[in-house]
């Protein structure tokens, strides 16, 4: 329990630690977040998702303002690309969200996503779990900004907002990726600019055309400004207002539900693969895959061998 207690505490040194740990899938990890596990289920998550250049950062940046004025404390995890050099984060916490910097009650961690695809880092839903413990009342997931590949940050958070901005160029892709019929709130950034009433209109119309999967709520568009702090307040309003609504009708337990099945089954789709390459010291994947490029084996052949030969090691 050399990180738990501390966390639990708010230490900010220790919770960097031990997510850099969770990161490197580290023992010590696993261990310790079996300990902090039990402190967890206080924070509400709020996914960000929305296509790169639409402002979702700094949108961010806002939103935080807005809830320290309200005495909330705040984690942020931050998706970003993987560096093909060194394997982290290419954009960092320095240069995100810097007047909250010096915040003691702002938490900001950026994470790689090291080839995870998702829209999310593996570890950001171990991350989320530390903040959590840490008291945070609010955490911020903000997506790597993919696009079409960002659906599980619907199932990782607990209200999903989608950032949009004209003339951007990914609204028609966005919506065709079933994101636009995820989202619980919209938040069209950069209202200043030419073309942001008529994607409203389009968006508007689109909302009316779609049956919504998760209840009757219709998802709120807010426009905003938030390179000159306008339209954080309506939104912050549109998130808490669907989180009554989740709260008021059980859709709240229903979506945690959902975050803890989609972890338990990264854990063990990793555990899994793991055990599949230690077969034979890593050579029956090999001898498997030589058979498949030479035609003397069927991919679901190799599959079911491999199932077997697991089912056997395993008793």
């Amino acid at each position: 329990m050399e990180f738990t207690e501390k966390v639990i505490k708010g230490d900010v040194h220790a919770a960097a630690r031990l997510i850099t740990l969770i990161e490197e899938e580290n023992p010590e990890a696993l261990e310790e977040m079996g300990f902090l596990f039990p402190h967890t289920g206080r924070a509400y998550i709020i996914g960000v998702t929305g296509a790169p250049g639409v402002g979702k950062s700094t949108l961010l940046d806002s939103l935080i303002a807005y809830y320290r004025k309200q005495a909330m404390s705040i984690g942020v995890i931050a998706i970003d690309p993987t560096s093909a050099l060194t394997g982290g984060a290419l954009l960092g916490d320095r240069i995100r969200m810097q007047r909250h910097a010096a915040d003691e009650q702002v938490f900001i961690r950026s994470l790689a996503t090291r080839g995870w695809t998702g829209g999310l880092a593996k570890a950001a839903l171990g991350a989320a779990h530390v903040m959590d413990a840490m008291g945070k009342d609010i955490i911020l997931i903000e997506t790597v900004g993919s696009g079409q590949v960002e659906i599980d940050i619907v199932k990782a958070a607990d209200t999903t907002l989608l950032v949009m901005s004209p003339g951007s160029g990914d609204e028609i892709q966005m919506m065709k990726a079933g994101i636009l019929e995820s989202a619980d709130v919209i938040a069209i950034n950069k209202a200043d600019t030419e073309g942001a009433s008529r994607l409203k209109a389009d968006l508007e119309m689109m909302r009316e055309m779609n049956s919504w999967k998760r209840g009757d709520w219709s998802p709120p568009i807010i426009m905003t400004e938030a390179v000159n702090d306008k339209g954080a307040a309506e939104l912050a309003e549109a998130l808490t207002s669907h989180r009554e609504y989740l709260k008021t009708g059980g859709g709240l337990t229903e979506r945690r539900q959902e975050r803890y099945q989609l972890e338990l089954m990264e854990l063990i789709d990793a555990d899994i693969k793991e055990m599949i390459f230690s077969l034979d010291g890593g050579r029956l994947v090999k001898r498997l895959v030589d058979g498949l490029q030479k035609g003397k084996i069927t991919p679901r052949d190799a599959a079911r061998e491999i199932m077997n030969r697991l089912i056997n090691k395993e008793g």
